[in-house]
């Protein structure tokens, strides 16, 4: 028989009620409670995958083993440090917290505790990124687009902190060399903040990312092209699929190397379930989880310096 954890979802909206459909369909949960404070909302997805539906997440202590925290972002310090403090796993969704001071202390307590932490930067279980990793060695240049339509949900922090920071965990997970240098632009359109974003990031060995983000474009789109010293490779992480352009040694003109295209398509998969597998994984087999509370902290950190330049800039021409 399987082991099973105890789990509790805190948070019962759109992200909150798919969290909740995963652990109850897996063999190695066991979805105790859903917790939100809006009653119609708590009770409808809990009833509907026999769990206890409570409007306190402190009636969880004594019932979970771990949470999933898929919560507005300023409420996510005060729910996860008290889960870590009473001895729960937490998965807390990215942004992994509002500052900086906030997130150490979560890291710090999950460390203290020896508990897991794990952020829902949700594309690094994309299967074009699960099989993209081994392909990346040394890359030189990253370009990123990610842009969406506007939609409410998200809208209570910046396009930097909802949509680029997928992209720079992603980043700062493939260099593997600290941010040397920032520079960023950016502009509220159609909200109070900042709603289209581009970055720079310069990092120590000479590699250069550059990152743009859009919550008021007309398409979905998410595209990132890796360039190192055999190729590069075109990834579209919303169709699932990539244009691998690999050099040879052979030219095909004078002093211009030959290229080979290959052109792949990846099943849509499940990212949502893989990053909950894993969380559990982590709990039940004592396993690394692949998005730490360090990683989120570190994203969290370059997102912060992007609002940041990207304010003062604002200022200047006002």
């Amino acid at each position: 028989m399987n082991k099973q954890c105890r789990v509790g979802v805190i948070g019962a909206g759109y992200l909150g009620k798919f969290h909740a459909e995963k652990y109850a369909n897996l063999s190695t949960a066991e979805l105790v409670a859903v917790c939100d404070t809006h009653e119609a909302a708590r009770h409808l997805v809990a009833s509907h995958w026999g769990a206890e539906a409570i409007s306190d997440y402190r009636e969880l202590i004594g019932k979970v083993e771990a949470v999933s925290i898929v919560t507005p972002t300023t409420l996510h310090h005060e729910i996860a440090l008290f889960f870590l403090n009473h001895g729960v796993h937490v998965l807390v969704e990215k942004p992994i917290t509002v500052t900086l001071v906030e997130a150490q202390e979560l890291v710090k307590a999950a460390q203290e505790k020896q508990l897991i932490l794990q952020v829902g930067h949700l594309e690094q279980f994309n299967p074009v990124i699960q099989a993209l990793k081994p392909l990346v060695r040394t890359p030189r240049l990253i370009e990123a687009f990610r842009l969406a339509p506007f939609t409410p949900r998200g809208a209570d922090v910046n396009v930097v902190l909802d949509l680029m920071i997928h992209d720079i965990e992603l980043v700062q997970s493939m260099m593997r060399a600290p941010i040397e240098s920032i520079s960023a632009s950016g502009m509220p359109v159609i909200t109070a903040d900042i709603d289209v974003a581009n970055a720079r990031l310069n990092f120590s060995n000479g590699a250069v990312a550059y990152l743009t983000a859009s919550r008021v474009h007309e398409s979905l789109e998410r595209e990132m092209t890796v360039f190192q010293e055999d190729g590069f490779i075109s990834l579209d992480l919303q169709s699932k699929q990539w244009v691998h352009h690999k050099t040879m040694e052979e030219e095909s003109y004078p002093g211009v190397k030959k290229i080979v295209r290959e052109k792949q398509q990846f099943d849509r998969g499940d990212a949502l379930k893989s990053q909950i597998v894993a969380f559990l994984d982590a709990i039940l087999h004592q396993q690394s989880v692949l998005v730490s509370g360090e990683a989120g902290q570190q994203a969290l950190a370059t997102a912060i310096a992007i609002t940041d330049i990207i304010r003062s800039n604002q200022m200047a021409f006002a």
